[in-house]
Order: C-alpha cells, then sequence, then structure tokens
C-alpha cells in the first residue's frame, strides 16, 4: 500500500465529517483537543519525521517531510518544526487542503477523469470495506472508483490511534493560518489526480484491483502501523526503497505507479519549492516523506539546483 499524495487524507476527512454507523466495533472518532490538553501537548512536544535546512543566496528555508495520516500527540510541533514555524514567512504544500474551493476542484478533477465501470463484485467489495470501516452505506459513491479504494487508506489505521484528520498538513496549516502566514500549494488537485487515475482502461483497472487486494490483506493495519512508526523516528532508510515502502514485492505496474506517484512528481515540486524561495520570504516546504528518498529524492534535487541542503537531528 504505497500512497504519498495528500487528496486521499483530504476525501477520508470530508467522509469523517458526516455521521458513521454506531456500532461496538467501529473506531472511535477522533476528537479535537481540549484547552487543556492543547497545553499540555505544546508543552510535551516532540520532534518527529524529518526535517532539512536549505540553503541559497544567503536565505535559509526548510524542508519537512510529512505523512498524510497522524496521531492526536502528533498535532503538537516540537522545538525543531517549531522554530522552523517560527523562523519562516511562508508555509508551501503539496496541495492546500483547506483553501477556498479545493473541495469543489477535487470533484471536478474526478468528474474529468477517466470512468471506470464497477461489476457487482466491486460493489460488494467496496461496500465489505465501507462496512468495516462504519462509512455510512453510499458514502463514497460520489468518488472515482480509484479514489474510493485508495481513500481507505487513510482510514484503516483509525483503530491504531492514526487518523486523517491529525495529518500533518492539518496541523501545519492550521498553525499557519493561527499566525496569519500565508499558505501555497505546490501542486494542483489535478496533478495529483492525474497520477492517482490513470488513463489507460487496462491500468486503472490493475491499480484499482490491487488498491483492493491491498485494503482486504490480513497485514493491512501492520503495514500501516509499520510506515507511521518509521515516519515518527525519521527513518529514511526504511522507506527508501519501493520494497521497503510497501513492504512487499511489488508488481511491475506496482513499479510503475510508485515511480510516477513520487519519482515523476519530485522534479515539479523541488523545482517549485526552489522559485517559493527565490521570491525572498523564507519558506516552510512540507511535502510527503516518502518524496524524500531514493534517487530522485527532493534534497538531492535541490542540492543539484545550488542549494545546501542540511538534516536537521533532533
Amino acid at each position: 500500500m504505497i500512497r504519498s499524495a495528500a487528496l486521499p487524507a483530504l476525501l477520508a476527512s470530508l467522509l469523517l465529517a458526516a455521521p458513521s454507523q454506531a456500532k461496538e466495533s467501529c473506531p472511535a472518532p477522533a476528537q479535537p483537543p481540549t484547552p487543556e490538553q492543547m497545553a499540555e501537548g505544546m508543552k510535551n512536544a516532540k520532534d518527529r519525521g524529518a526535517l532539512w535546512t536549505i540553503t541559497k543566496d544567503g536565505k535559509t528555508s526548510y524542508l519537512y517531510g510529512t505523512i498524510h495520516i497522524g496521531r492526536a500527540e502528533w498535532a503538537f510541533p516540537g522545538p525543531k518544526l517549531m522554530s522552523a514555524l517560527m523562523n519562516t514567512g511562508l508555509l508551501a504544500v503539496e496541495v492546500d487542503l483547506t483553501a477556498p474551493g479545493t473541495q469543489q476542484e477535487m470533484t471536478t478533477a474526478m468528474a474529468a477523469a477517466p470512468a471506470l465501470t464497477l461489476t457487482d463484485t466491486d460493489r460488494a467489495r467496496l461496500a465489505k470495506l465501507a462496512e468495516t470501516e462504519c462509512l455510512p452505506p453510499g458514502a463514497l459513491d460520489a468518488f472515482h472508483p480509484i479514489m474510493q479504494a485508495i481513500t481507505f487508506s487513510s482510514l484503516i489505521g483509525r483503530r491504531d490511534g492514526l487518523y486523517a484528520e491529525f495529518a500533518q498538513e492539518f496541523m501545519l496549516i492550521g498553525f499557519a493560518r493561527a499566525a496569519n502566514r500565508p499558505v501555497v500549494g505546490l501542486e494542483s488537485i489535478g496533478l495529483q489526480m492525474d497520477v492517482l487515475i490513470p488513463d489507460d482502461a487496462a491500468t486503472a483497472r490493475t491499480a484499482f484491483d490491487e488498491s483492493l487486494k491491498d485494503l482486504e490483506a490480513p497485514d493491512a493495519r501492520s503495514k500501516m502501523r509499520h510506515t507511521a512508526t518509521a515516519w515518527e523516528r525519521g527513518d529514511l532508510e526504511a522507506m527508501d526503497t519501493i520494497e521497503e515502502a510497501c513492504q512487499c514485492q511489488p508488481t511491475p505496474q506496482q513499479r510503475d505507479f510508485y515511480l510516477a506517484l513520487n519519482d515523476g512528481r519530485n522534479p515539479g515540486l523541488a523545482r517549485r519549492i526552489a522559485e517559493e524561495h527565490a521570491k525572498g520570504v523564507p519558506v516552510l516546504a512540507a511535502v510527503g516523506i516518502l518524496h524524500m528518498t531514493g534517487d530522485k529524492a527532493i534534497p538531492k534535487l535541490l542540492t543539484e539546483m545550488g542549494f545546501e541542503v542540511t538534516r536537521v537531528a533532533y
């Protein structure tokens, strides 16, 4: 299960804003912290993930590897990340998930995506996943079938305390808004959707089937926990290859998808980060941590573009 795009977390958070089925076996909903929990969380906040300084032309910006799910305690930035927030004047994220019009842009992009016809078996499998994750019947029907499938990847961790509502992007955007800092998107929703939903019908069918197979596997939750733990430690070596990232032996189609979703987007992401840095205001660029791994990792690309890139020690 390999996902390094922000949209599934947004879709999951929109779903979870609606009433869910109330069953004893359902995961507890994410709860916003109370004022007392906020104070305690800030007091005990720890640095997690991976943070770099990126310096060029006498200015220092920051690069931060995010994860698109989170635990409640991860919603509070640690001292080093807080310093990065305080010493920059702009937050750059893959997609600004809170911007007005984002939901409409996503709906338009899904409507424009190539159609994928579902069989009765497909519908039954999706319905079973929805029942397991306590979603109301038909809650995902407006989503493209592939987006329905991969949205579950942001839901299956809830029984282990991993929620889309606590994704790092939401936390960082919240802090930026509170500090009256501008937020910019490095990509469009359409660009992410173009990668997530293949144009070729056969490739789209394979992507859909493999996504469902991953979600239905007995080890789906343990793989999610492994990824979350690796992110928390900032353990890039545990995610540096596709085999390590997916904890599997990928098929050729999975390898191609991974390269398109990660390596294929990295040059554009690095270029946009460099463009924002060049405008003169120090930037905190927050991008999924898988983009910091592999031969075309963003830190490597920024180094090739003349930045001095240094990992921040926690």
